[in-house]
């Protein structure tokens, strides 16, 4: 039972750790977002995903995680993200 504690305590640790770490990718983000309107650039970046994917499914590969859950991630985090990035533009018009 105390094995099952101590793990469970540590995975609470990393999930904790997991929330403040997109907490922050968040923010920068969100910046990015603010950025791409001010610039009149796209919300999304096809060939910037494109390239991020198959260097994230390499690193899981090299992390022994499945590169399909990685890639999944992935694209559930970068719909958010260009979410966040339609949102600034409108933000950014609605200030001109």
């Amino acid at each position: 039972m105390q094995a099952l504690l101590r793990l469970r305590a540590s995975i609470d640790n990393i999930d904790a750790a997991l929330v403040h770490i997109l907490a922050e990718r968040f923010r920068a983000t969100k910046q990015v977002g603010h950025l791409k309107a001010n610039h009149d650039l796209p919300a999304s970046d096809p060939e910037r995903e494109k390239q991020q994917v198959a260097r994230l499914r390499a690193l899981a590969e090299d992390a022994h995680l499945d590169p399909e859950f990685a890639e999944k991630w992935f694209n559930f985090v970068v719909a958010e993200v260009i979410r966040h990035h339609v949102d600034a533009g409108a933000e950014e018009n609605e200030r001109s």
